[in-house]
C-alpha cells in the first residue's frame, strides 16, 4: 500500500520534471529563431544600442538589399533547383527500391538490404574528397575527348550526388513503413488485373503518405543546408552557388561592412523555406515517424 501510494505522489513530480523540460527547450529553440527574425527587419544603427530591445520599426529594405546587391535571390533559385532536382531523383529510384526489398522475396535480398544498412554509417563528409576527384578525373578526360568539362561546376551533378549519398537512409525508412502494409490489397489489385508498376502506384504508394512526407520533409532540409559538398563540387561556378554557400559569402561581406541587418535578413531567407515546409507537413511527418524498423 505504501509502495502504491509513494508511486502515486511521485508521477505528478515526474509529469512536472517533463514539462519543465519540455519547456525549456522550446525556450531555447525559439528564443533564437524569434530574436533572428526581429534582428532582420532592425536598422543598422539599432544594433549598437540593447541587442535585446524591439525593433523601432519593420526596415524590409534589408531582404531587398540581401535578395538583390547580396545575390541572395539568385543563390534560393539555384538551391531550388538544385533541392527539387535531388527529391525527384531520390523518389524515382528509393521509392521502387523500397518497394521491392519489402514486398518481395528474391536472391540477394538480404545482401542489398544489408549494404544500404551499411550506407547509414558512412558519414557522407568524409566521402567529399574521393567524391570531387572522381569527378575532376572525369572532367579532365572529357576535356581531353570533346575540350569541355561537365561533371565539376554542375547543378545537375551536384543533384545526383545529394540524390545518391541519401538512398541508403531513404530506402532504409521506406522500405521498414512498407513491410508494415497488408498484402491483402495487392493481392486484390492483382487478381482485378493490375500488374507491379501500377499496384505499386496506385495501392501501396497512396497508402505509405505519411512516410514519403517524412522523406521528403527530411531530405529537403539536408539537401537546401547543406554546404560542404556544394562548396566543393561549384567552386568555381560564381552563379550557380547554392544558398548556404551564399550566405557565407554573405556573412563575409557583411561583417566588413558591419551590416548586420542585411546579414540576418539573409538568414531568413534560409530558414523561412525549411519552417513553412515543417509546418505544413507537421502531422504527417509524426505519423510517419512512429512506424518504422526494417523487417527481414
Amino acid at each position: 500500500m505504501n509502495q502504491k501510494n509513494k508511486s502515486i505522489t511521485a508521477e505528478p513530480v515526474f509529469k512536472a520534471f517533463i514539462y519543465v523540460v519540455l519547456i525549456t527547450l522550446a525556450i531555447l529553440i525559439i528564443v533564437p529563431v524569434a530574436w533572428v527574425f526581429l534582428a532582420s527587419i532592425k536598422e543598422n544603427s539599432e544594433f549598437y544600442g540593447n541587442p535585446w530591445a524591439l525593433p523601432a520599426g519593420f526596415y524590409w529594405q534589408n531582404f531587398v538589399d540581401a535578395w538583390n546587391s547580396a545575390s541572395m535571390g539568385s543563390y534560393m533559385i539555384n538551391s531550388v533547383i538544385v533541392t527539387a532536382l535531388s527529391l525527384a531523383l531520390l523518389l524515382v529510384i528509393a521509392l521502387p527500391a523500397a518497394y521491392c526489398l519489402s514486398r518481395f522475396q528474391f536472391k540477394g535480398r538480404k545482401f542489398l538490404n544489408t549494404c544500404f544498412m551499411a550506407g547509414l554509417f558512412i558519414n557522407v563528409n568524409y566521402i567529399v574528397v574521393p567524391i570531387f576527384l572522381m569527378l575532376k578525373d572525369g572532367d579532365v578526360w572529357l576535356k581531353n575527348l570533346i575540350g569541355n568539362g561537365f561533371f565539376l561546376n554542375n547543378i545537375f551533378v551536384l543533384a545526383v550526388v545529394y540524390a545518391s549519398t541519401a538512398l541508403p537512409f531513404t530506402i532504409y525508412l521506406l522500405s521498414g513503413y512498407f513491410a508494415t502494409l497488408p498484402h491483402d490489397f495487392e493481392e486484390a489489385a492483382y487478381i482485378d488485373g493490375a500488374g507491379y508498376g501500377s499496384t505499386m502506384v496506385r495501392i501501396i504508394f497512396p497508402m505509405a503518405q505519411p512516410s514519403i512526407i517524412t522523406i521528403i520533409l527530411f531530405n529537403f532540409l539536408s539537401f537546401w543546408n547543406e554546404y560542404i559538398i556544394s562548396m566543393t563540387l561549384m567552386s568555381s561556378a560564381q552563379g550557380q552557388k547554392t544558398l548556404p554557400v551564399g550566405l557565407l559569402n554573405l556573412m563575409q561581406a557583411q561583417q566588413s561592412s558591419a551590416e548586420y541587418g542585411i546579414l540576418y535578413a539573409g538568414l531568413v531567407l534560409v530558414m523561412l523555406p525549411t519552417l513553412v515546409l515543417y509546418i505544413c507537413v507537421q502531422k504527417k511527418l509524426t505519423q510517419g515517424m512512429t512506424v518504422g524498423g526494417l523487417k527481414g
